[in-house]
C-alpha cells in the first residue's frame, strides 16, 4: 500500500512542492530556532543536532545551561516546528527517491525500498522529539533510561538519514548517467 501511494504521488510538481516546503522549514530551524537554542545554552548543541547521541551528563549540562527560558523555548518554539519537519522530510524524500526510480523504469526493483528510509528517519525523529519533551519536563530529575532511549532514537534517526542521502547521491549520479545515455541513444536514432 505504501509503495502504491509513493508511486501515485511521485510526480514532478508534487515532489518539487514538498521539497520547497521542507527546505523552507529546515532553513527556518537552521537559521532561527536552533541558533536561538544555542544562544540560550551558551554554545551547547541541542539534542536534535547530536547525530552520535549524548550522555546523561550532557543532557543535564544542557538543561542547566538552557535555563527556564531556554527550556521553555525548546518546548514552545523548536519542538513544534520539529514536529512538522519529520512528516515533511519523510514525505519529500520518499517521493523524490520513488520519482527518480520511476523515471528510470526501476520502480519494480528492490532498490525501491530505499524510499522507505526517510519514513524510518521520520518515525525516529518523532520518538526523539517525544523523548526530548519528557527530558525537559522531568528536569531537574532527568531519568537515565529516558536519556539513553532518546539518544538511541537520535542515533537511529541520524543513521537512517545518512544512509538515505548516500543512496540518494548514488541514485542521482546514476540518474544523470541514465539521462545522458538516453539522450545519446535518441540522437543516434534520428
Amino acid at each position: 500500500m505504501m509503495k502504491e501511494l509513493l508511486l501515485r504521488y511521485s510526480r514532478g510538481r508534487i515532489v518539487l512542492l514538498f521539497f520547497l516546503i521542507t527546505t523552507a522549514v529546515y532553513a527556518f530551524m537552521l537559521t532561527v530556532t536552533l541558533p536561538n537554542l544555542i544562544r540560550f545554552s551558551n554554545g551547547l548543541q541541542p539534542l536534535d543536532m547530536l547525530p552520535t547521541g549524548y550522555s546523561h551528563a550532557y543532557v543535564q549540562r544542557l538543561m542547566n545551561a538552557l535555563g527556564n527560558d531556554g527550556r521553555h523555548y525548546y518546548l514552545t518554539v523548536q519542538l513544534p516546528v520539529d514536529f512538522l519537519y519529520p512528516a515533511l522530510f519523510a514525505t519529500t524524500y520518499s517521493l523524490l527517491f520513488a520519482y527518480l526510480l520511476k523515471r528510470m523504469g526501476k520502480a519494480a526493483t528492490p532498490f525501491f525500498y530505499i524510499s522507505f528510509l526517510p519514513i524510518v528517519a521520520g518515525i525516529f525523529d518523532y520518538l526523539e522529539n517525544v523523548g526530548i519533551i519528557y527530558l525537559i519536563k522531568s528536569y531537574p530529575n532527568i531519568d537515565t533510561a529516558a536519556t539513553a532511549a532518546t539518544s538511541i532514537f537520535s542515533v537511529i534517526k541520524s543513521t537512517a538519514t545518512s544512509v538515505y542521502f548516500v543512496c540518494l547521491l548514488i541514485l542521482l549520479v546514476y540518474f544523470v548517467i541514465y539521462k545522458i545515455r538516453a539522450a545519446k541513444s535518441q540522437s543516434h536514432n534520428l
